[in-house]
């Protein structure tokens, strides 16, 4: 007899009396696992099941012996085949475990070990791995009292069964059972319909795919209607159903399982948004079809047995079928996609894909010449196809047949092949050959080609590649020995290139050492490096400390002289007199242009980005750990500035990546963008490249305001959400900019500092909050940033601090001797605090000295928040950095935290960087955030 059976007999049924019972009988609760769920049992000391009358005990033992009862005597009139036994499973009565946990000493396993309820919820986290370049592995990690488990029951819908634990977790819902289906392999193709698949079944479980986000979106996806030519059989007839389908994801993947929600994954911005489907009515797509197989509208009837139909499949004879794909299949092109045409050969139906055969010569910037078509030694011009396209959908050649092409492959021929002019002509921009290149068939004039391939084959081959590296004070480690690599290859190819390493992985020595090596290489002409004011000093002192025979110079201050300025092989500047000083500037042939936090120039129309578009330079080059912080018309500033020709106008990106990529979610465009870039930005993170940085926990810390403070929000709200709502409705959401600006501006005040707007009489809880947090980091002997909005909360604080006896230094926009508070805050182990605007201090700076950070109000942008956080954690960088946010509940805060995390496309279109760039917002956003 095992040994919990002759304790249980021992004891003589004890845990039964702690739970009320009023008869002695030995039994338990036990739990079993079986392939269609975890049931519940009784069973005596021998492992029997018994059946104890419920009249005998009392209190929940009572309870829960008459509930089992009843649910027994229901599934005696049930036939389950999958449940032969007609046992009681726990996922289907979730009630029965509110019951079993309180009486938790009599729940066994199958062994006879004790189960417990722990009070302590667990997290459970979908991880999917990739094993190799070609599968996809994903599993279930349970997160839980720190700990990572992995072998885990699912009980119900809310409860997993590890060990001798029933932990709780959130609701998983109503797929909850097929959980256990996605620890799966699959091939990386197929990664949209799997995730679609789960996210259909699974709705609370945390994503961990590399570095991707997810996000929840209520904007739904609707599914696309399709046409899918089966087969033709023996007898020619045509085999053609309805169905509908979403990208990566088929209309049988569709038609054979419940999807009703879609993972788009989106590898640009490295996310996986999880959307809601929306499917026509299949009844409707089916009856447009056969409305024009009768051939309603054109006053004829179809002769009987021409077509069959079974639900939404269509069996159509020969003759009519000819008909059919002649005359109506165009118009059906207009709002289905084609499948199988391939299977159209019998009906003059071209499908296979197009080769194209070009003749080319080099332009200036570009290739130039001739591209023609060929759809089974039948050719047509590019333009002709395109035109073709666009009116009606297919392509008629010159033979006949009809060339059924796929809209992604003609966007993509849009997308890389311009027309020059009014000629007919084609132009193709030597960066978009990576793009051409699986698209060539045939190529006349060769050499062009050549060349270009040599350039993008060279990226390939840096890694290889043995480094001349110059004299500098440092020994680089091996990520920025690459680094050196690419930026001096691309100043060898004369491209420009944005470096964007995270914050603190040493962007500004990999750009020094280039520069170190072109000096010293006789290089006479001075290179301009535009930085934030914040970073002047920090140039000066890096090139200083790692390169010390180059020649910096600081252009800043009333009494700059250009003149003085070229003198020098380094000249630093600021953004703001960069652009005052275009005029000056633009006159000299530089080296190199340089612009550190290129972010900088991510409004096209700004005076700033138009100056730095003037600047002369032989090499350009950016350094931005956020070269997009909202949306793709940065990114084209961007490369406007580093390879002028990349994109050609704005209405072209627009048309080509723009629209496709951000209103369609189109991933052909996506793919082809990221393909096109690719060798021009160089990307790489702490995580993958520093072993021996500490972690970074980042924490957001939800405070509720007192009544007054409250009272006083509330009044402002209310007065601002009406009078927004008359505004917008007399003047539309455009004209009304200024006003919605002051609101939300006024409320996050009054949610942070409401002292400004009490004459002193309200006191802000979140001050009081960041005291008590502060208080016990000094304590431990640490130092802090302490990151702010407003200069009024900046003046709040230091008056605090200086109460406190805490030895602090502060910046804003105003402060000139920077570099001095950061030398200070750095060496002095007396100087605790660092207290400073987010806009001032969240750039450029070294501040490894601190090792927690404070955001004290959140900002528009959290990529600005991330910046400011990374000041600390970085290269020098030896303690564990704890960031913790404080967010008022009730408020604007949390509606922009919410924002951040729920509707991120939503407010990267909607809302800029500096919180004034509102043209987008709807009334619906207004209502999100000014509502209660």
């Amino acid at each position: 007899m095992s040994n919990w059976l002759l304790e249980l007999r021992q004891n003589n049924a004890t845990p039964i009396q702690q739970v009320g019972a009023t008869k002695k009988e030995a039994f338990v609760f036990q739990l079993q696992r079986f392939p269609y769920g975890v049931v519940i049992r009784t069973v005596n000391t021998k492992g029997d099941e018994v059946f104890p009358n419920f009249l005998d005990h009392a209190g929940v033992v009572r309870q829960l012996l008459y509930a089992l009862g009843n649910l027994r005597e229901r599934q005696d009139f049930v036939i389950d085949w999958e449940n032969p036994e007609r046992s009681v499973v726990l996922g289907e009565h979730p009630y029965l475990l509110n019951l079993l946990r309180q009486c938790a000493n009599m729940v066994h396993d199958e062994q006879g070990n004790v189960l417990q309820f722990p009070e302590e919820k667990g997290k459970l986290l979908f991880r999917i791995d990739a094993p190799d370049a070609d599968n996809l592995t994903a599993r279930h990690i349970l997160l839980f009292e720190e700990q990572l488990i992995t072998d885990l029951t699912v009980v119900s819908e809310e409860v997993l069964w590890s060990g001798q634990q029933l932990i709780t977790i959130a609701p998983l819902g109503l797929g909850y059972m097929h959980l256990p289906l996605f620890n799966a392999t699959f091939d990386r193709g197929s990664l949209p319909f799997f995730l679609s698949l789960y996210y259909s079944q699974i709705s609370s479980t945390s994503l961990r795919y590399d570095d991707y986000d997810l996000r929840q979106s209520p904007d739904p996806i609707e599914a696309e209607p399709c046409l899918v030519f089966e087969k033709v059989d023996a007898d020619k007839s045509l085999y053609l159903s309805i169905g509908q389908m979403l990208p990566g994801v088929s209309q049988q993947q569709m038609q054979n399982y419940p999807i009703h929600r879609y993972a788009l994954v989106n590898d640009m911005e490295r996310t996986v948004t999880v959307r809601p489907v929306v499917q026509q009515q299949y009844a409707l797509l089916v009856q447009t079809v056969e409305q024009l197989l009768q051939g309603k509208g054109r006053g004829r009837k179809a002769a009987s047995g021409q077509y069959f139909r079974e639900e939404n499949l269509f069996i159509i004879e020969p003759e009519l079928a000819a008909e059919f794909i002649t005359e109506n299949l165009p118009t059906l092109l207009q709002s289905f996609r084609v499948m199988g045409a391939e299977q159209l050969r019998e009906y003059k139906i071209v499908a296979r894909p197009p080769k194209l055969n070009m003749k080319f010569s080099s332009g200036i910037d570009f290739l130039e010449g001739e591209v023609q078509v060929e759809f089974d030694n039948v050719s047509i011009s590019l333009f002709d196809l395109i035109a073709q396209y666009r009116k009606q959908k297919y392509v008629l050649l010159a033979d006949g047949n009809k060339a059924i092409i796929d809209e992604q492959y003609v966007r993509r021929l849009e997308r890389i092949f311009k027309q020059k002019g009014k000629s007919k002509k084609v132009e193709m921009s030597l960066f978009d050959l990576p793009l051409a290149e699986d698209l060539i068939n045939e190529v006349q004039g060769e050499s062009p080609f050549k060349k270009s391939r040599k350039v993008f084959q060279g990226f390939n081959e840096l890694a290889k590649a043995k480094a001349k590296m110059p004299k500098v004070n440092a020994k680089l480690r091996p990520y920025q020995t690459y680094g050196f690599k690419w930026l001096d290859y691309l100043r060898e190819q004369r491209l420009g290139g944005c470096l964007a390493d995270d914050m603190g992985l040493g962007k500004t020595l990999q750009a020094i050492t280039v520069l170190a090596k072109v000096y010293a290489g006789g290089e006479e002409r001075p290179s301009l490096v535009v930085c934030p004011r914040s970073l002047l000093q920090n140039w000066f002192k890096e090139c200083a400390k790692f390169a010390p025979d180059l020649k910096v110079h600081i252009h800043y201050g009333s009494g700059r002289n250009w003149e003085e300025a070229l003198q020098h092989q380094i000249i630093v500047t600021t953004y703001a007199i960069m652009r005052n000083d275009i005029e000056t500037i633009r006159e000299q042939q530089l080296c190199y242009a340089i612009l550190d936090e290129s972010q900088n120039i991510k409004n096209l129309e700004a005076q700033t980005t138009r100056a730095a578009l003037l600047l002369k330079a032989d090499h350009r080059l950016a350094l931005s750990g956020t070269p997009i912080e909202n949306h793709l018309g940065e990114l084209y500033s961007l490369f406007r500035f580093l390879n002028p020709g990349m994109f050609g106008t704005p209405n072209q990106f627009l048309a080509d990546y723009g629209n496709p990529i951000q209103r369609d979610n189109d991933p052909e465009a996506t793919a082809q963008l990221r393909k096109k870039i690719f060798p021009f930005v160089l990307r790489r993170r702490k995580v993958d490249v520093l072993d021996d940085l500490p972690d970074k926990v980042e924490q957001t810390l939800y405070v509720d305001m007192s009544e007054e403070q409250q009272k006083l929000y509330e009044a402002r709200r209310a007065y601002y959400q009406n009078l927004i709502q008359q505004q917008v409705a007399m003047q539309g959401v455009e004209k009304s900019q200024f006003i919605i600006f002051q609101a939300m501006n006024e409320l996050r005040q009054i949610a942070t500092i409401p002292e400004q707007f009490s004459d002193g009489k309200i006191t802000s809880s979140k001050k009081e909050l960041l005291l008590e947090q502060l208080e016990e980091v000094l304590a431990n002997g640490h130092k802090a940033l302490i990151f702010v909005n407003f200069l009024a909360a900046l003046e709040i604080l230091s008056g605090e601090l200086e109460k406190m006896g805490v030895d602090f230094v502060s910046m804003s926009g105003a402060t000139r001797n920077r570099q001095a508070l950061v030398d200070r805050f750095q060496e002095d182990p007396k100087c605790q605090v660092f207290l400073m605007t987010l806009k001032t201090g969240g750039t450029g700076l070294n501040l490894t000295a601190a090792s927690t950070v404070f955001i004290y109000d959140p900002w528009w942008n959290v990529a600005s928040e991330n910046q400011a956080i990374d000041r600390t954690h970085r290269i020098g960088q030896v303690n564990k950095v704890h960031a913790l946010r404080l967010i008022a509940t009730g408020t604007i805060e949390e509606k922009i935290r919410l924002l951040q995390e729920q509707k991120q496309a939503l407010f990267d279109s909607v809302i800029g960087a500096d919180g004034a760039s509102l043209k987008s917002m709807t009334e619906e956003d207004i209502n999100f955030i000014l509502g209660k």
